[in-house]
């Protein structure tokens, strides 16, 4: 006999399929929901449905934005010459967060992992090697640095690009290892990315 609603019981279910939430807080925000006031769950259920229909990829750095190319590619003040490379989307926000990084970023959407099936054609890697490519009258590209996390998916993923992307006059550099092995940069604190940009070194 079914003690709990099924649409109760749905909407755990579909909570608990979100990463790091297990069955538990699944069971905690649904009931946080049925007990706050209703604009409250509308508002919440509108802004998933308006991100999920307005936010597209920047076809230049494939960062989530709204309008296309994203407001950092579109900054004439941002240093052209230098791209940084990183994993997902929530890297930018947390290297922005220190105001050291000046230059343009490059999203691969995830990192080189064989275990997981995940290879060179499901990341953004072809769209970096043609950014990297010098192109007529545009300034050229004269570092990138491959910001991928410091563990083994991320070492393996800037060790693929490195030589992809090597040419004359261009400098590859990687992270200061001031973040933690096996760390996320999603969770850094801003000092150490700080320190960790500033403290960058040749591939």
């Amino acid at each position: 006999m079914q003690t709990t609603s099924a649409l109760v019981t749905a909407l755990i279910e579909e909570f608990a399929k979100l990463p790091g939430i297990g069955p538990k807080t699944a069971q905690r925000l649904t009931f946080f929901i049925l007990r706050s006031p209703t604009d409250q769950a509308r508002r919440l259920a509108e802004a998933i449905t308006r991100v999920k229909e307005s936010i597209i990829q920047c076809s230049t750095c494939f960062n989530l934005t709204e309008t296309d190319p994203c407001p950092v590619c579109a900054n004439a003040q941002r240093d052209r010459q230098v791209i940084c490379v990183v994993e997902e989307p929530l890297d930018v926000l947390a290297l922005e967060k220190t105001g050291v990084f000046k230059g343009l970023y490059h999203v691969l959407h995830g990192a080189l992992s064989p275990i997981e099936g995940i290879g060179p054609r499901d990341l953004r890697i072809d769209e970096l090697v043609a950014r990297v490519r010098p192109r007529g009258e545009e300034q050229p590209v004269n570092e990138v640095i491959l910001a991928t996390n410091p563990n083994y998916e991320g070492d393996y993923t800037a060790a693929y690009i490195a030589p992809l992307i090597a040419r004359p006059h261009l400098r590859v550099t990687r992270l200061a290892r001031g973040l933690p092995i096996g760390g996320d940069l999603e969770y850094a604190d801003e000092g150490t990315l700080s320190r960790a940009l500033e403290g960058r070194r040749e591939v």
